[in-house]
Parts: structure tokens; sequence; C-alpha cells
């Protein structure tokens, strides 16, 4: 673990992020899980996957 990262865990900790922003962070979390289940569920649509082209590379 980089140094930064401690650092900033230190900080977390003595200065705690208001019930507001943890809220904001818990809803992220399980919005990001509810999308996740979502596509274990029902699939990724056909519509939204990439076909390859080919050798093609980029266009120039």
């Amino acid at each position: 673990m980089n140094i930064h990262w401690l650092l900033r865990l230190t900080y977390w900790m003595r200065h705690p992020p208001s019930p507001g922003r943890m809220a904001l962070i818990a809803g992220v979390i399980v919005l990001c899980l509810l999308l996740v289940g979502a596509e274990r569920f029902w699939g990724w649509p056909d519509a939204l996957t990439v076909t390859p082209a080919g050798r093609g590379g980029l266009l120039r």
C-alpha cells in the first residue's frame, strides 16, 4: 500500500466524513451493486455489444 493512502486513512480516522457524505457513498455503492446484479440476472443487451470489425484498425 502506498504511503499516500496510509496518510489519507489516518486523516479520515481523525476527521471522519459527514453523515451526508457517508450516505452518498453508500448510495453509490448500492447503485453499482444493483447494476451488477441486474446485468448478471438479465444479461448484457446485444445492442450494446461491440462487434469486432476485423483487422481494419483505426480510420486515418
